[in-house]
């Protein structure tokens, strides 16, 4: 599968911060094929203790520059000075864009009686996720995915990025992943599983979605 461009929300803290994308090795048919999304120090940020939005907002207030700089980034969070201190991502939905075809979107959380196989595509085609997500009490740095992707036990793609740093808003963010690409030929068809997961830079997951798609030789 082949990398792209990770576009950002219209929010000025939402700028990319920057891509990586990791090969992976295949690995036998009869073994146990672990997960390897943890987090191995590619990004190598260290964070700094969290503040109160609050006490962020009032911090350097004197420096006019900084200032206006802060109300710019943080000017939509009127009434979200609420003490929290740990900052709460909620997903709302998943999408499938793929050129020529109709979006699918599917509502976050899954129900539990609805079915994982969340999408179908042609072998070859190109094809991006979209998350739609909100931002509450807090900002969010460092924030990071990584997809998982087996068929069978054999785990057959991974990519990881960086999102960047969101403050909280009313409006959902909207971001857009990596492009990939599916795999052709007899081999590549059938139904495949996957694991979706984001994770801020204290290592806190906010979501870890378990989904399948399928890839056929015709639409």
């Amino acid at each position: 599968m082949e990398g792209g461009k990770v576009e950002t929300g219209p929010c000025v803290c939402g700028e990319m911060i920057g891509v990586e994308k990791n090969e992976v090795s295949e690995k036998d048919d009869d073994l146990e094929v672990e997960d390897e999304d943890e987090d191995d120090g590619v990004f190598g940020f260290v964070p700094g203790p969290l503040v109160p939005l609050k006490q962020q907002l009032e911090k350097d207030k004197e420096d006019e520059s900084l200032r206006r700089w802060k109300e710019r980034l943080l000017g939509c969070i009127d009434g979200d000075f609420n003490g929290q201190m740990q900052p709460e991502v909620t997903f709302h939905s998943i999408g499938i864009i793929v050129e020529d075809r109709a979006e699918i979107t599917t509502p976050l959380p899954i129900n539990e009686n609805q079915s994982h196989v969340l999408f179908t595509l042609k072998e070859g085609s190109r094809y991006r996720l979209k998350l739609t997500f909100c931002v509450q009490h807090n900002i969010i740095s460092g924030f990071t995915y990584s997809n998982t992707v087996w068929k069978g036990r054999l785990q057959v793609d991974q990519s990881k990025g960086m999102l960047g740093t969101f403050a909280p808003q009313q409006d959902p963010y909207v971001h857009t992943l990596e492009e990939e690409t599916t795999p052709s030929g007899v081999l590549a068809r059938g139904i495949y599983s996957a694991k979706l997961k984001f994770v801020d830079d204290d290592k806190r997951c906010h979501l870890e979605l378990n989904y399948s798609f399928k890839i056929k030789k015709h639409w």
